[in-house]
């Protein structure tokens, strides 16, 4: 939260006088943390909540990751004896050097690039809150990731690559609370988000907003009923003076334990089950059946599982990612019958919520790809290609499940007998394209310019006419980096990983026997 001398993380009020009807009004509590402690141990004295107060929210470190608040176990034990519902939040930061070859290699990603180190860091500052609630025994059904500038620890912020940098930080953080059992969302304000991260859209993922300092609880309100500063829903308010911090409850939430929010991997839209790892789906020719390789994060997948039944109407199956802003990732269909297109919504755990009619006409197309973001609004999209005119059309999502406008992108995209969207393939932040041409074999790489359009296109493989399948998951192997899939005629799945540094790794194989598949995406 925003610490000065005077105004400290440390909220609360007390003028409350009237109990509100229960689940007619907001809750009103404080947010507590190192500023409360006693100077001799570092802290500035500021004075706990009142007893009246509702609820309290613990900060866990001293203001920087990798620290901790000296006061934490008798702050939990202030809650306890006073009956007080809790939360914990937790701080994010960019890594100093020394932080970064600590613990840029102790995590879930591979260390082989700087993207993966980052993200572990990220997730070693969730653990290491993780161990000081552990330590005290506090499990709080919730814990807040507090992203706001910190002079002592700056982010980088200059570049639009340094803002990329940033949100790996914080998504490492959001895996490391929910690897360990934790309910995540994000505390910030407009302007420290959009300097920090870019403005990051993650419509999925809970919101603790800030007000600021305010003399009275209605602009605090005020945040409940505007669009939040990621786009999620926002559950907690504050506003803070120079002796406390003040939160309250955004109607109806009651304070109330959160489902663990779908992940959210910035460069991924293949992450159908929640647990950080891309999977694959596929369809069994022979049934029709529906199945999910989940993704090991190392490069393997698991056994595959039944997760759909009479999808052989089917005649095109892409992942968007999520479609319709609601976290999860999503499978788009159309209909070989009616040309309909279908939203199948995903519920995070690699199951369905009732699916939706997204539009009419698309048998027109012998083409959908799901590149995620390609026209930098960050919300996903969808490219299409025209059978009749080899026309290559942009369908911009508006991120809640339907469409703005469509924009011709391209032409001639018929002398391709595959197109994959495998997300940020060249590193500079854009979705990118991969296309296999019929006549030669080659893999030419179309690098999208990040506003709906192209950068020149770029030779990256031959001899891919030689595979029955061509598909991406986004970042298989755990480096974050994209990564290539692809079947040959004997059946055997292979990975095609791509390095750091923009070249192709030697390919592994994945596993065999998946020629019985007819449909790999």
């Amino acid at each position: 939260m925003v610490i000065a001398v005077g105004t400290a993380l440390a909220l609360l009020f007390g003028f409350v006088t009237v109990a509100p009807p229960a689940q007619a009004a907001p809750l009103y509590g404080h947010d507590v943390s190192w500023p409360q402690c006693p100077p001799a141990v570092g802290g500035f004295g500021l004075p706990m909540p009142p007893t009246s107060t509702q609820f309290v929210v613990i900060g866990l470190t001293r203001g920087l990751p990798f620290t901790e608040n000296p006061c934490l176990a008798s702050q939990v034990t202030w809650t306890r004896t006073n009956n007080k519902a809790s939360h914990g939040y937790a701080m994010a930061g960019f890594p100093t050097t020394a932080q970064l070859s600590t613990y840029g290699a102790r995590g879930p990603w591979a260390s082989t690039t700087r993207s993966g180190r980052l993200s572990n860091v990220g997730y070693a500052e969730a653990q290491f809150a993780v161990a000081s609630m552990n330590r005290i025994g506090f499990r709080p059904p919730v814990v807040w990731i507090d992203v706001e500038p910190r002079p002592a620890q700056p982010w980088p912020v200059s570049t639009a690559a340094q803002q990329r940098d940033n949100r790996l930080i914080i998504e490492g953080l959001m895996r490391g609370l929910r690897d360990a059992g934790f309910s995540y969302g994000l505390y910030s304000y407009a302007s420290g988000w959009a300097e920090i991260t870019g403005s990051w859209r993650l419509p999925g993922v809970p919101v603790w907003a800030t007000a600021g300092r305010l003399d009275y609880p209605n602009e605090a309100l005020d945040r409940c009923r505007q669009p939040s500063f990621s786009g999620g829903r926002v559950y907690l308010s504050q506003w803070y003076d120079d002796t406390r911090d003040y939160d309250l409850t955004c109607e109806p939430y009651a304070f109330t334990p959160l489902a663990i929010p779908a992940s959210t991997l910035s460069r991924s839209t293949a992450d159908f089950n929640g647990d950080w790892n891309n999977d694959i789906l596929a369809r069994v020719a022979a049934t029709g059946d529906l199945r999910i390789y989940r993704g090991t994060g190392n490069g393997t997948a698991l056994s595959g599982l039944r997760i759909g039944v009479g999808w052989s109407p089917m005649n095109a199956l892409e992942t968007p990612g999520d479609f319709n802003g609601d976290g999860p990732a999503d499978v788009l269909a159309r209909e070989a019958a009616t040309g309909y297109l279908w939203l199948y919504r995903g519920n995070g755990v690699g199951g369905w919520r009732p699916r939706l009619r997204v539009g009419h006409g698309w048998n027109v197309f012998n083409a959908i790809v799901g590149p995620g973001d390609f026209n930098g609004d960050q919300t996903v999209d969808v490219l299409a290609r025209e059978r009749a005119t080899g026309y290559l059309w942009l369908y911009p999502g508006n991120g809640a499940g339907g469409w703005l406008p469509r924009v011709r992108v391209g032409s001639d995209w018929n002398a391709f007998n595959s197109i994959v969207g495998p997300g940020d393939f060249t590193g500079d932040g854009t979705a990118d394209i991969l296309a296999r041409e019929t006549a030669t074999g080659y893999l030419w790489l179309y690098p999208g310019n990040g506003r709906g359009g192209w950068l020149p296109r770029t030779r990256v493989g031959t001899g891919w006419n030689a595979m029955t399948a061509v598909m991406s998951p986004g970042d298989f192997n755990g480096d974050r980096t994209p990564d290539v899939l692809a079947r040959d005629s004997q059946g055997i799945l292979w990975l095609y990983a791509r390095s750091g540094t923009g070249t192709w790794l030697p390919r592994v194989q994945v596993g065999t026997g998946w020629n019985g598949l007819n449909l790999i995406f």
